[in-house]
């Protein structure tokens, strides 16, 4: 099938909104969602396609008919580029990574994508305790493990 790669676990995204074609992986979930798209399609065929074989360029009606359908109907595809750059995020991936897989080419635009929400300033203070918690358990095992030495003494090998 055209623009993926099973092999590899990779699609193509030749059209992309800045112009740039980029590779994606597929996660598991999407891979085998887009296997099973591609059942009985030829190697020039394109991921989705409509009943007559045609490929899916405008598909704006389906998802709003699809998000109406799955009770959010205000929800855009471009909603989704951000959690995915948060759940990235989250999930301690790279920005400069989670700029390509978005396509972001400057940080200005990625941080309009990287949404800190109240849950983040949490996960912040959660990390914050739990490093402060471990430093203090550190200097109280290095404070016991050192063995006293008495006033002018020497170790000698």
């Amino acid at each position: 099938v055209r623009l993926a790669d099973f092999a590899h676990r990779t699609i193509t995204i030749e059209d992309s909104k800045n112009g740039d074609e980029r590779i994606v992986v597929m996660t598991q979930k999407i891979f085998e969602l887009v296997k099973a798209c591609c059942i009985g399609k030829s190697g020039d065929e394109y991921i989705f396609t409509r009943s007559d074989g045609k490929p899916v360029r405008d598909f704006r009606d389906s998802w709003r008919n699809a998000c109406v359908a799955a009770g959010v109907p205000n929800l855009k595809v471009h909603d989704l580029r951000r959690t995915g750059a948060r759940n990235l995020r989250r999930a301690g991936v790279d920005r400069d990574i989670i700029m390509r897989i978005g396509g972001w080419r400057t940080e200005s635009v990625f941080r309009r994508y990287n949404i800190v929400d109240e849950s983040d300033l949490r996960d912040a203070v959660v990390k914050l305790e739990n490093s402060q918690r471990i430093a203090k358990v550190n200097a109280e095992a290095d404070a016991t493990a050192k063995p006293s030495m008495p006033p002018n003494s020497a170790i000698i090998n």
